[in-house]
């Protein structure tokens, strides 16, 4: 990895702890939020492009996957609630990326690995999230979350499938930041909420980045 690839890195890293800072339990800055949180992204977009790619096809698909979750970003962190509009985002982002490994190359057995790894976090946090929606005021999300933990599960799968450490890494913080998203919003609101979906997240994007690397 270059110079200016690691230098975008170390910027989205100091702007991710600003984010953090901001929207942890008793500070709640908006306003940085509303700067940091896009500029996070930027940065590690930035840093896409910049790197040295093992495959280039990926980079692009990749490059597709973050940009798409910086719309994500903007929609869940407008004061509307545009919760399927940043679920769809996201949704898009997650097939960006199930390509983008595809392409790259995954093998039988560890994509057995992952099929085993979203059995197990499917039965323990995705039933329990699912009927929560479901016996809840919010039953009409019922379908889009059941689809997008359904893509977010076949790119676990796909990463764990590529054999790469930091790939497997960057999916399962992805989908630990993603169930903590759910879990907050339909099971039980938790004050320490926002700042943990936002370090997994950032890390999670972080790690899928430097993962193109190999």
């Amino acid at each position: 990895m270059n110079g200016t690839a690691w230098a975008l890195l170390g910027a989205a890293a100091a702007l991710a702890v600003g984010d953090w800072v901001a929207v942890a339990p008793g500070v709640r800055a908006k306003r940085a939020e509303y700067l940091l949180k896009p500029a996070v992204m930027l940065a590690l977009l930035g840093a896409a492009v910049c790197l040295d790619p093992e495959n280039d096809a990926q980079r692009g698909l990749f490059l597709a996957g973050l940009a798409l979750s910086l719309a994500g970003d903007v929609f869940l962190m407008l004061p509307a609630d545009m919760f399927v509009a940043g679920l769809g985002s996201f949704l898009l982002a997650h097939l960006a990326y199930v390509v983008g490994f595809a392409v790259a190359g995954i093998t039988t057995p560890w994509v057995l690995v992952g099929v085993g790894v979203v059995l197990v976090a499917g039965v323990s946090l995705g039933r329990k999230i699912v009927l929560a929606v479901r016996a809840g005021e919010q039953r009409k999300f019922v379908v889009p979350v059941a689809a997008y933990m359904t893509v977010i599960s076949a790119m676990v799968v796909v990463a764990v499938g590529s054999g790469e450490p930091m790939a497997a890494a960057g999916a399962l913080l992805f989908y630990s930041s993603d169930a903590l998203i759910a879990w907050d919003r339909f099971v039980a609101a938790k004050s320490w909420a926002r700042p943990a979906i936002m370090v997994t997240y950032h890390l999670a994007q972080a790690a899928l980045v430097v993962s193109l690397t190999r």
